[in-house]
């Protein structure tokens, strides 16, 4: 419970006199009783109901104030990804006629769309009443934080043009660097993508291509073969099947035309070099067709395909060493 409130007493010296004479001090401790009579006798408290009503009223001042602002901010940014997916498709269709690489087309198409989502922003901003030139300065001085934290990020993406525009490389060719090897399926603002033989995906960032040794074998490969044949064989014979054979398989490239020759003369046997051109994607099925023709065909030619050997001779010790007795 509360104390009870004292009431609220107001004294007019005025009215009453002056405090200095007697009967001025008396009129001055005299109550004002107009005033008395008008003044609350209790000290009012907040009333819950009309605190809650100020703050819906707050709400709906602000609602028309900042509604309308905020509505059209939303529609022009709906629109502006609209415009942006719309323009960038147009864009797209545009460069599909011109003879660019994948990788700079879809650059292009990017800025695209990022520039006109970039001014929809900077409009949305304005329309709600941001300060832009204030927020770009802001932006200015953050980017020179932001550009050392990603220093990693940007340098794949400087690399990631230098490779772009300079065309060290394209999609579907072949490349061998920093150890590792594949065709490349995509080139990127920040990595390039290699697919191996066995179909793994190995991701490269950019800034490791740029200033390496790069080895790239184009769209087509060769195949490094070789068979053996006895020292008996009829060579001319021999390199006549295999060129036959890889004259009759879809897979060997024409031109330019596989190399068939004597690469080495063995301590039991001759070796015969196999080296046909294939595209990328026939490279390990080339192989195998290729080697399991030779040795078919060898073997319904009659040509043998000799294994190492050694001669060994047992001499008989006595004849071998003089004077020495067995036994």
């Amino acid at each position: 419970m509360l104390p009870n409130p004292k009431p609220l007493v107001r004294v007019d010296v005025a009215a009453a006199g002056d405090g200095r004479t007697p009967a001025g001090r008396a009129g001055a401790l005299q109550p004002r009783r107009d005033v008395l009579s008008s003044a609350p006798l209790f000290m009012s408290t907040p009333d819950p109901a009309d605190t809650v009503a100020k703050i819906i009223d707050k709400l709906i001042d602000l609602a028309f104030e900042f509604g309308p602002k905020i509505v059209a901010a939303v529609i022009m940014l709906v629109a502006g990804l609209l415009v942006a997916r719309w323009l960038g498709r147009m864009v797209e269709r545009a460069l599909a006629k011109r003879t660019l690489e994948p990788p700079v087309k879809a650059l292009l198409v990017k800025l695209v769309r990022l520039l006109v989502l970039a001014l929809t922003l900077v409009v949305v901003l304005e329309k709600v009443g941001v300060a832009i030139a204030p927020l770009i300065a802001g932006i200015g001085v953050a980017g020179v934080g932001i550009s050392l934290a990603m220093q990693g990020v940007l340098a794949n993406l400087v690399a990631g043009l230098t490779i772009i525009f300079t065309k060290p490389f394209r999609v579907g060719e072949y490349l061998e660097l920093v150890g590792v090897h594949g065709e490349v399926v995509a080139i990127e603002l920040f990595n390039t993508t290699l697919v191996h033989l066995d179909c793994s995906r190995v991701l490269i960032p950019n800034r490791k291509i740029v200033g390496e040794i790069l080895h790239n074998y184009g769209r087509i490969r060769q195949l490094d073969l070789s068979v053996s044949v006895g020292y008996g064989t009829d060579l001319n014979r021999a390199i006549g099947i295999v060129r036959d054979i890889l004259a009759a398989n879809p897979r060997v490239v024409k031109d330019p035309a596989p190399l068939v020759g004597t690469a080495a003369l063995a301590d039991s046997s001759i070796n015969l070099a196999i080296k046909p051109w294939v595209k990328i994607a026939d490279y390990g099925i080339a192989q195998a067709e290729v080697n399991q023709a030779v040795v078919e065909r060898f073997r319904t030619a009659g040509i043998e395909i000799p294994f190492p050997q050694r001669e060994v001779r047992v001499l008989n010790a006595a004849t071998s060493a003089p004077g020495i007795r067995l036994g």
